[in-house]
């Protein structure tokens, strides 16, 4: 593909804004530790909620639905969207927990939850075993999507990609820490969503699509675009609906959808002015990431069914490929491939955002494990708050190395999301439950997370096996592991003792400041279900007036107003 110069102006204005940025915000940002990690503790909710946007915005992302579409057509996007379910939990439940323990990372949760030597090795443990290695797969699956993205589009190398992209990311995350992450994503954000919805409307109206009665109306799509699976056939609905919407929500830890919050979601709440802000964060975050954003992937995967209807017509659009990365998740580049000069530059430029973004933020979140959790807990409790920087921008460096490398090996977005949901399977009612059932303590967690762990390698083993041992599908093989790993961690919940009542006495004064574990718990309940059901039809809104189903679109709208009012209404008793 040959870029105009107006594209190349786009993309090189982006990384100078970006590095721009961080050398701005570098000296505020390397003071000490906090405000590297925390920015300081006084952003306000607009600037987290998009942040958060951003980062769930990753190159791979739009590839990951195209290849839903693809594969289950539209109604195969709820085995994200039943995370709406868990992000809505955090908000109402959790968000003002979290700032009001005034740690610094979510591990740090453990030594003020929990008691004694076993508290302090699992949150160090935690630290590397999520900062370092979890989040090093988390990474790797981004900068896939990059590799592909920048075959498609430059004809780069796996090697070329990892290095172009790298670079300024690791550059300006180094420098800016948080803050410079937090004003990188909200011109990500904007430039991502502008390029997403541009193209879409140029790719709709190609003469190979004809428009978009003529995208719906195509025998290939017609059958991708319900909202719902056939309830009839239960070998869709189950893996695709129920039971995302009956198990998974609550029973799975996933990055960005963690139940009761975490990761980088919990930083953001953490870096906020208050309790409100936290909320308020999370609540726009929730809204945009699952109602606003989906529906140009959604439009785009659509169209590609007609321009690129097989693997084989990817495989031939892009001869020089290795067949191991050309599967579903291609056609979205591949389809970028057909925009103009400039509007070609601006999309290619919102890829590069959403990596950055993504990359950045992990960058970031998973350096602070290192350095607060890990260094300056155990390696060296007395480093200097610049020290501590140091320690976060060297690990910064490593991890980025580790990701790209390990990125080599995957083949498809959406084998290491469901990878990341085997893993996490069975620990999500744990830190539900946490926070309130106090019979839960370090040896809970340990549990839950050897047993999911050691469940999701040996699945993982027996699939690449050529006879396997177990003949299990993928949704089964989540069904096992959270019901195995839940019992094993409730086991040993009642079998051990919990923390000590002089630690739950400080954990609960810190976090609950006097007031009952159930304050306004009615409330809350009636916000989480109006919640749900009115971003769900946010989300069912767009799509009936795109498919033209104004009567349904209108009355998905009264049901959003209505959620809204209701949401309006008990606001201050949440907050």
């Amino acid at each position: 593909m040959i870029l105009s110069a107006i594209d190349w102006a786009l993309i090189i204005g982006f990384f100078i804004i970006s590095l721009t940025i961080g050398i701005a915000v570098a000296r505020q940002s390397g003071k000490d530790a906090k405000s590297f990690f925390l920015s300081g503790r006084n952003m306000p909710w607009w600037l987290l909620g998009v942040s958060m946007v951003a980062t769930t915005f990753a190159a791979d992302t739009p590839n990951f639905v195209a290849g839903v579409i693809r594969q289950d057509g539209v109604y195969g996007n709820w085995i994200w969207w039943s995370f709406l379910l868990t992000g809505m939990l955090t908000v109402f439940f959790y968000a003002r927990l979290w700032r009001r323990s005034g740690i610094t990372t979510d591990l740090e949760f453990y030594e003020l939850r929990y008691t004694g030597k076993s508290a302090a090795f699992l949150r160090g443990f935690r630290a590397i075993y999520l900062g370092v290695f979890f989040n090093i797969v988390i990474m790797a699956n981004v900068c896939l999507a990059a590799i592909k993205i920048g075959h498609v589009m430059f004809g780069f190398s796996e090697s070329e990609t990892l290095i172009v992209a790298s670079i300024i990311t690791v550059l300006y995350s180094m420098l800016g820490g948080l803050r410079g992450v937090l004003l990188t994503d909200f011109i990500q954000f904007i430039i991502a969503m502008v390029g997403s919805i541009w193209a879409t409307v140029y790719i709709v109206n190609m003469p190979e699509i004809g428009g978009l009665d003529a995208l719906l109306s195509h025998p290939v799509v017609s059958t991708k675009t319900s909202l719902f699976p056939d309830f009839t056939n239960l070998d869709i609905v189950i893996p695709l609906l129920i039971i995302p919407l009956a198990v998974q929500w609550w029973s799975v830890w996933y990055p960005g959808a963690e139940p009761g919050g975490g990761g980088y979601i919990a930083q953001r709440m953490l870096a906020a002015k208050d309790e409100k802000h936290a909320t308020g964060a999370t609540l726009f975050f929730n809204i945009a990431h699952y109602a606003l954003r989906p529906w140009p992937w959604i439009i785009i995967g659509l169209a590609s069914l007609i321009v690129f209807p097989n693997l084989e017509s990817l495989q031939a659009a892009f001869p020089n490929l290795s067949s191991s990365y050309v599967k579903d998740d291609l056609s979205y580049p591949a389809m970028l491939t057909y925009l103009p000069a400039g509007l070609l530059g601006l999309v290619i430029t919102s890829l590069i955002a959403a990596f950055m973004s993504t990359i950045s933020t992990h960058l970031n979140w998973g350096s602070s494990y290192v350095v607060n959790d890990f260094y300056a807990r155990f390696v060296k409790p007395k480093a200097s708050g610049k020290e501590q920087v140091l320690v976060g921008r060297i690990s910064t460096v490593i991890m980025m190395v580790l990701a790209g490398c390990l990125a080599l090996i995957l083949e498809e977005a959406r084998d290491a999301f469901n990878l990341l949901l085997q893993i996490g399977a069975g620990t999500g009612l744990l830190f539900i439950m946490r926070w309130f059932w106090y019979r839960i303590n370090p040896f809970s967690e340990i549990t839950a997370m050897a047993v999911s762990f050691l469940i999701a390698v040996f699945f993982f083993i027996n699939g690449k096996l050529e006879t396997p041992i177990v003949e299990l599908a993928s949704h089964w093989q989540l069904v096992f592991g959270v019901v195995v790993t839940t019992i094993a961690w409730v086991a040993v919940s009642l079998l051990t003792k919990p923390s000590n009542a002089k630690t739950i006495a400080h954990y609960e004064d810190t976090v609950f400041k006097g007031d009952s574990k159930f304050h306004n718990f009615g409330y809350k309940i009636v916000a989480f279900f109006a919640s749900i059901i009115g971003v769900y039809n946010l989300l069912f809104t767009t799509g009936f007036f795109i498919y033209g189903d104004f009567i349904y679109a209108c009355i998905s709208l009264a049901v959003v107003i209505l959620c809204g009012w209701i949401i309006w209404t008990f606001w201050k008793k949440v907050v």
